[in-house]
């Protein structure tokens, strides 16, 4: 099979079964997984040899690596040390001997228990990382804490292929194995410390150049010289790459290289799970399901256990503790790294590397599934849990229901005019953290009546409505306007079929999140494009007081469909006409 048909049917499956699953409402990795066992052995078997292609893919990882250092500069580093040397050391020592233990019980030699027990204990930090990236979660609590021991874990790794080589060299295996040079690591060090200093001006070289396509090869080229670097000293290439990335995190190049260097990750990167999926041997599963499937169990009950109360003693709350350990409770591709070399060195049967893979590629799999519904049992939790706070308005004479960006800003104006409100707030975290900055705001349910009625709305001067959820902001608008139709409502929308929604329900003032900030970002363009600050001004007047007259008459046929559609259309045309009369009487060439 040639390269291109290799590649046609890589990106086609991808382009097939991932889409297909996301919308199911599952990670894009388990899509990629599922495009992977679908090529490979356990399904149409269109691919020869998955582990030369794992073997390339593995690129990913290491660009991912690369991204991730250029996300985290040394003093941010610095600041993690405790998640860093503390969490991660403490997670990689107690996880390896608890399962080397289990496995030594279970009959086999200590050496092989040892050295599969330090391989299990590894997480992935491709799939835990797309997967806190996909949901926007690196930067919260529990994904600092799972990002620093995974980047422990890969340090790791240098000692682990060590144990394998002592191990081999002392007679444990069959004496494959090379030793690891300290010179060349140490030449390997003094090196990124040298380039430290010249990549800048490196950098500035080839961006001067203004060729786009030198700069992206620049950066894969930064990306390869340090993850070969570091190979070549037995380190972890993704390490190499991390370190490369740290290096340039304070330049201002840094944006650029990562936009250069993204696209590759996100393929590569879809690569590397679409050939762990090829590898999956679905046959051992059919043959011993019970067996495989309990080693996978027990092998994520085990690195739970263990992270749980770990979490919970380097000071992450539970429910931050639980969602720690859930995401870092699967095996991780350098298990498959360690595992080549120990089976090469005849410390681990083929047997043995073959159950371990699949136990390691089944938790991989397993995992988004168990961090949704971990998620979901989470956040149920605190709503059965957590009674809503008990009210006292104290004669407040504003009621802000959501206490977000727009709710904070509206209750600091009026803290400093000296006007009572009562804030309600729904999530429970944001309620926890506004108050940690000595702001008052209760949590509660803004929908419910009763909540209503404790928070004073009808009493109350005005109701402040700064609800980011659509749906919750219109129920909210029913039952106020069902029960208390005298008090006035100003409403946030956040998009212009919200703002005529909210209008129908008879809201007093409507103001859309975006409109404000994008008109003055349209009149600051129009004045650095050439025209006058009252030229820029009228222009952005005129379409301030068109928008207004269009809203009117799609707010009178908002359920008639047709009419609707006309209306648009219609203010359409008038917006190009009103602008095509503006040009001609008004001087000045905005393109200038």
């Amino acid at each position: 099979m040639t390269f291109l048909t290799e590649a046609l049917l890589f990106l086609g499956a991808a382009v097939v079964v991932v889409p297909l699953l996301k919308r199911l409402g599952m990670s894009s990795v388990l899509g990629y997984l599922g495009a992977g066992l679908l090529l490979g052995q356990s399904g149409l078997n269109l691919v020869d040899d998955p582990e030369d292609v794992l073997h390339f893919a593995e690129i990913g990882v290491v660009l991912l690596l690369f991204i991730i250092g250029l996300e985290l500069q040394p003093r941010r580093l610095w600041v993690m040390r405790r998640l860093v040397f503390g969490l991660g050391t403490s997670q990689v020592v107690l996880t390896a001997v608890a399962i080397g233990a289990l496995l030594w019980l279970a009959g086999l030699a200590p050496a092989t228990a040892a050295l599969l027990g330090f391989a299990l204990a590894l997480s992935s930090t491709a799939f835990v990382l797309q997967l806190l990236g996909e949901q926007n979660k690196l930067s919260q609590l529990h994904g600092r804490a799972a990002f620093g021991t995974l980047l422990l874990q890969d340090v790791a790794v240098i000692p682990g292929i060590a144990v394998v080589n002592v191990l081999a060299a002392t007679g444990a295996g069959d004496g494959h194995g090379g030793a690891l040079d300290p010179w060349l690591i140490l030449g390997v060090v003094g090196g990124a410390v040298v380039l430290r200093y010249l990549l800048r001006p490196l950098l500035k070289f080839v961006a001067a150049s203004g060729i786009r396509e030198l700069f992206t090869a620049a950066a894969l080229a930064l990306v390869a010289g340090a993850a070969l670097a570091m190979g070549e000293a037995g380190l972890s290439m993704g390490l190499g790459a991390f370190v490369a990335g740290m290096m340039v995190a304070d330049s201002e190049y840094r944006h650029q290289l990562e936009a250069d260097v993204d696209p590759f990750k996100g393929l590569l990167l879809g690569l590397f799970f679409m050939a762990v999926g090829m590898t999956v041997d679905l046959a051992a599963l059919v043959r011993e399901p019970l067996t495989i499937l309990g080693l996978t169990a027990a092998l994520m009950l085990v690195k739970f256990l263990v992270l749980l109360p770990l979490a919970r003693w380097f000071a992450l709350g539970g429910r931050d503790a639980v969602r720690t350990a859930i995401v870092l409770s699967q095996g991780g591709e350098f298990a498959f790294v360690l595992l080549t070399a120990a089976l090469g060195a005849g410390l681990v049967t083929s047997v043995q590397s073959e159950t371990a893979v699949l136990v390691v590629t089944l938790s991989m799999a397993a995992t988004p599934l168990l961090v949704a519904i971990g998620d979901r049992l989470l956040n149920q939790r605190v709503e059965d849990e957590r009674p809503y706070d008990a009210i006292d308005p104290e004669n407040a004479r504003v009621v802000v229901a959501g206490f977000g960006r727009v709710g904070q800003i509206v209750a600091r104006v009026l803290t400093m005019r000296h006007v009572p409100f009562t804030a309600l707030e729904i999530n429970p975290h944001h309620v926890d953290f506004v108050r940690s900055y000595g702001n008052k705001v209760y949590y509660g349910d803004a929908t419910r009546l009763d909540v209503l009625r404790a928070a004073g709305v009808p009493q109350a001067r005005a109701l402040v409505l700064a609800v980011g959820n659509q749906d919750a902001s219109l129920k909210i608008v029913e039952r106020v306007r069902a029960t208390c139709p005298g008090v006035p409502i100003l409403a946030r929308a956040t998009t212009r079929n919200h703002e005529l929604h909210l209008r129908e329900l008879g809201v007093d003032y409507v103001l859309r999140d975006t409109l404000h900030s994008s008109l003055r970002l349209a009149r600051a363009l129009l004045t650095e494009l050439g025209l006058s600050a009252e030229e820029a001004q009228r222009a952005v007047d005129s379409f301030e007081a068109h928008d207004a007259r269009t809203l009117e008459r799609q707010a009178a046929v908002f359920r008639d469909e047709e009419a609707f559609r006309k209306t648009t259309i219609s203010a359409s045309e008038e917006l190009k006409a009103l602008f095509a009369d503006d040009a001609k009487a008004e001087p000045g060439d905005p393109s200038r």
